[in-house]
């Protein structure tokens, strides 16, 4: 087999069973790999919604892509894929750096987990060889130590993936990390780890990934780095990283502030990327397997009272939650919080999100010192920010353990209209930070996450028209250029459509998502004719984003199962009922009656029912799911047209 591995490798943590699956040729041409592959086996062994994510019966999935192991530019990423804790739906959560290539290298295309072991444990992968070993000596340590552990007793070459102090407490914001310094954040999937008794897996691998035509494939991967290298996206990434676009989005007024009270910071520039650089706390930039863009960060404090402290990041979304969601427009004081989320492994946007949220039911009084454990909590206070986050990952007193299972829940326990002012959907996931009352296809985008209201299942960035590269593809996807702006309600719906396609199997090959959707060097084109040269299987464009658009219906089927409906793919209360703060669009809103035009369009191009939002049988047929039809008729829940 090429490109793939050919095998899934299968762990009973209950039984201590370890099996090889043939991977079916018929995945790889309906789902492709990864992403795709993994909704295939949610769905075969967790589509009964009595499985919860906290049910023995629930499976965790990890899998690099398709492409991963290979030349092809970015394409180290994994995907991991389980019935998620924060919303109790399905998630699909992401990661970089290099263990996924190693499971590659070890012959694996997927590995399934079943079951939870007794006691706590890890999983030791080196090619043929698998065993569940004790991890008493591991249990509790943070994810630097787990690290340095795994790699003193199977070698520096082998590659770790493990759940910190936060993920064993089972907080919802706990976050699966690898390569110390890259997360599968979102979503709480290292909560059903800790469910598990699972706390690492480590992984060494020795064997190639081998492709069916060398030549082609690698003239089709020059190709890809070529282009790469020139887009201007990539540019940028690779200077300042992610968190180069915070001041730019701050002139736009769209920076959220205050717990998404503000959109405009004066003074942003310390919690920018240029001032990483500039300012030297930039000691290198890292890049994960085979990325030739390398906009990951690694900082550190080198004089003062926090000289030593080092760590990977911060990126936009922590800069965003972390530093100017709770007023902290300060660097090294993102870099320590940044540190502390890291190594205690927590999601920073999820993080920040509850704490913000914490900070805002103070000043209002609908939290007092009695439920803060003595902390005066308020805007701007780094100290307290940094107890906040202790408290959160060991759900310390009374204020982690509220705010350790997240706003869903806490906001139902404090109750006083708090999700007011809760930036999470009906699904339950905290927000990320894209202000959505200027950005209408994110809105969209966000509304109609399976697994909550965030940018990392369809990344729409190309709305807002920044380069060439993003107004050539709004005028392909639209037809007319003039629909590269942010602002306009017109074509988002098939905008968002376009990159749910792109986006899946962006991942499902196991590229950085950085490079088909924020830079446009990787699109369905290229992916398409790599797929072919890489596996031997013809794929042309259309096909590949078939591809996609199987894999988010499987998606929607799996949500469709738990009871999701129209009326869960909606925005935060302050976002559908607030106005903007400042700047040009001052007063603009997520309008209810905005949101449902978009979404009657949206569904009617996937040719989704528009009063539940669920997929036609006809529509899923067409898409070769007909048992996933068979199983929702048998529920009750195929509309009829």
């Amino acid at each position: 087999m090429y490109a793939h591995q050919g095998k899934i490798l299968h762990v009973d943590l209950s039984t201590s069973k370890i099996w090889n699956q043939d991977l079916p040729e018929e995945w790889r041409k309906l789902y492709v790999g990864s992403r795709g592959i993994n909704a295939r086996i949610l769905w075969d062994y967790c589509r009964d919604p009595t499985i919860t994510w906290d049910d023995i019966k629930n499976v965790i999935i990890y899998a690099p892509g398709a492409m991963t192991g290979t030349t092809a530019p970015a394409s180290g990423r994994t995907s991991v894929t389980t019935v998620g804790c924060t919303t109790g739906m399905y998630l699909k959560t992401n990661t970089g750096g290099h263990w996924g290539a190693e499971l590659k290298f070890a012959g694996y295309d997927h590995l399934v987990v079943h079951g939870a072991a007794v006691r706590p444990s890890y999983i030791y992968i080196e090619d043929d060889h698998v065993d569940i070993l004790d991890a008493k000596d591991l249990w509790g340590k943070d994810m630097i130590q787990t690290d340095l552990w795994l790699k003193k007793k199977h070698g520096e070459d082998s590659r770790g993936l493990y759940i910190g102090p936060a993920g064993e407490r089972l907080v919802r914001a706990g976050s699966i990390q690898c390569s110390v310094y890259h997360a599968a954040g979102r979503g709480g999937a290292a909560a059903v780890m800790a469910k598990k008794n699972l706390k690492a897996i480590s992984v060494k691998g020795t064997k190639v990934v081998r492709v069916k035509d060398s030549r082609k494939f690698a003239e089709i991967a020059k190709e890809m780095r070529d282009s790469l290298r020139k887009d201007s996206g990539s540019i940028g990434l690779h200077d300042f990283g992610t968190s180069a676009s915070v001041a730019a989005v701050n002139e736009l007024h769209a920076l959220p502030g205050k717990n998404w009270q503000t959109g405009y910071t004066p003074s942003v520039y310390p919690i920018t990327g240029q001032a990483l650089v500039e300012k030297g706390y930039l000691k290198r930039r890292v890049a994960c397997f085979g990325c030739t863009i390398g906009c990951h960060r690694y900082s550190a404090i080198d004089k003062g009272p926090h000289a030593g402290i080092a760590s990977g990041g911060p990126e936009y979304e922590t800069f965003g939650a972390l530093g100017n969601g709770p007023c902290i427009v300060d660097t090294e004081g993102v870099i320590l919080a940044n540190e502390l989320c890291n190594r205690l492994g927590l999601d920073t946007i999820t993080a920040g999100g509850v704490c913000q949220w914490a900070i805002e039911s103070y000043e209002r009084g609908v939290l007092t010192k009695a439920d803060t454990d003595g902390l005066e909590l308020g805007w701007g206070k780094l100290p307290e920010l940094l107890k906040m986050l202790e408290a959160l990952a060991f759900r310390k007193g009374k204020l982690g353990e509220l705010l350790g299972d997240g706003l869903k829940i806490a906001t139902k326990r404090v109750g006083k209209d708090s999700y007011k002012w809760a930036i999470m959907n009906s699904k339950g996931l905290e927000q990320s930070n894209v202000e959505t009352r200027s950005a209408k296809a994110y809105a969209l985008a966000f509304a109609v996450n399976p697994r909550g209201n965030d940018h990392l299942m369809t990344e729409t960035f190309a709305e807002f028209g920044s380069s060439p590269e993003a107004v050539a593809l709004i005028e392909k996807v639209t037809g007319d250029k003039k629909w590269a702006s942010p602002h306009f309600t017109d074509y988002r719906a098939e905008i968002v459509r376009w990159h749910e396609d792109c986006y899946e199997i962006t991942e499902a090959l196991g590229f950085c998502v950085f490079t088909s959707t924020a830079a446009f060097g990787v699109n369905p084109d290229n992916m398409a004719r790599l797929y072919e040269a890489a596996t031997g299987i013809p794929m042309t464009e259309k096909d590949i984003m078939l591809t996609g658009r199987r894999v988010v219906n499987l998606e929607k089927a799996f949500n469709t199962t738990r009871g999701a409906t129209r009326q869960h793919d909606d925005l935060p209360w302050r976002l559908m009922n607030e106005g903007a703060a400042s700047g040009p669009l001052k007063g603009a809103m997520n309008s209810r009656a905005e949101l449902d035009g978009m979404l009657d369009r949206y569904y009617t191009l996937h040719e989704w029912d528009l009063k539940t939002s669920w997929p036609y049988r006809e529509t899923l047929e067409k898409l070769q799911l007909k048992d996933v039809a068979d199983y929702l008729g048998k529920m009750g829940k195929l509309p009829k047209k």
